[in-house]
């Protein structure tokens, strides 16, 4: 862009952004088209910790906020605002399911997980589960859809509830949940006996 002379990107200035723009409930990212203005160093880790410039981001109020204008594009991720897009890493997904309440039995059951930023989510068919085994490990990754192609991988502690919870249909071994069968691995890899 010759001839321009663009700012460069700085959390404080995201902030202040989305600040001025007060929008109730979630901003409307998928919305927003503004120009990309570069990467930040900001990376949000494994275990759903928020880093800018190598350094843990503590203040969670903040790190909500950047939650609230996350976006994903192809394999991108970035903070969008109305005015500047800036891209950031994100190691696996943007967010960690750190628990989940269960209501009602068998077909009719209702999961909806909690991510460690305060989103709530009902598994169902607008945001479902998915595993993804390592092949080199045969360890399994569960996530869930949390928004427009955002997810959060399920922690350990819930992915082992989910187990304790499962059934069989059709040669899977899952869970169900708003009427959707969510497999969790084949019925034969999840005997133990």
């Amino acid at each position: 862009m010759s001839g321009q002379n663009p700012v460069k990107p700085s959390p404080d200035g995201l902030a202040a952004s989305v600040k001025a723009v007060k929008p109730r409930g979630l901003p409307p990212v998928d919305s927003w088209n503004p120009p990309f203005c570069g990467d930040l160093d900001m990376r949000i880790a494994r275990d759903g910790t928020w880093h800018y410039m190598g350094s843990p981001i503590n203040r969670f109020e903040l790190v909500k906020l950047f939650s609230s204008i996350l976006k994903k594009e192809g394999d991108s991720y970035f903070l969008v605002t109305p005015v500047e897009k800036v891209g950031i890493t994100v190691e696996d997904a943007p967010f960690v399911a750190v628990d989940f309440e269960r209501t009602g039995d068998g077909e009719d059951q209702i999961l909806t997980f909690e991510t460690h930023v305060g989103d709530t989510v009902a598994a169902g068919l607008e945001n479902p589960i998915r595993v993804v085994t390592d092949p080199e490990t045969n360890e399994p990754s569960p996530y869930v859809l949390v928004r427009s192609k955002l997810e959060a991988r399920i922690d350990r502690k819930s992915f082992y509830r989910l187990a304790d919870i499962g059934t069989t249909h059709d040669g899977f071994f899952g869970v169900w949940s708003g009427g959707q069968f969510f497999a969790l691995g084949q019925t034969e890899a999840m005997d133990t006996t």
